[in-house]
């Protein structure tokens, strides 16, 4: 079943119960997904955000989570439910997250993306983020570059 773009969601912390939806949707999109145990570590504390769009009846359709460190804001990851993509909730999370690093009063937002992932790459540019550097060979499964990519927040000055 294909979900459309009048699903009613909203976006919520995270928590533990949440941790196997999560993970399969981790499993789902990534070719080297984080353990329960990885995803567990990066729930809502004094440093981590983590925020998921849950529908009316509580499944878990996509999620987002960073890490803060001083005034440096770093995305772990973000990833939508196959059946729940092509319907905003990726750019809501990521928006959140925007909100969020504003919020903190953090100079910057920074993820690494694959090279080849051309949909994420447009989403974070249409937040604002911009290609800022390269690793090369970063990726496994398939080897890749990773494509490191910023948002710098009003106020701060760009690296370089």
């Amino acid at each position: 079943m294909k979900l459309t773009d009048m699903m009613q969601y909203e976006i919520v912390q995270a928590n533990p119960e949440m941790i196997p939806q999560i993970a399969a949707i981790e499993k789902e999109t990534f070719s080297d997904p984080w353990s329960e145990h990885s995803l567990t570590t990066c729930l809502p504390d004094d440093r981590h955000d983590f925020f998921v769009a849950m529908d009316a009846e509580g499944h878990v359709l996509g999620y987002i989570s960073f890490m803060s460190v001083l005034d440096e804001g770093y995305i772990n990851n973000v990833a939508v439910r196959e059946d729940a993509r092509h319907a905003g909730i990726g750019s809501e999370l990521v928006s959140e997250c925007v909100r969020r690093g504003r919020e903190r009063k953090l100079s910057f937002l920074t993820l690494e993306v694959r090279a080849s992932n051309d949909p994420a790459i447009a989403l974070y540019e249409k937040h604002g983020f911009a290609e800022v550097g390269r690793r090369p060979g970063y990726y496994e499964k398939p080897r890749e570059d990773a494509i490191l990519m910023t948002l710098f927040f009003e106020g701060t000055e760009e690296i370089g």
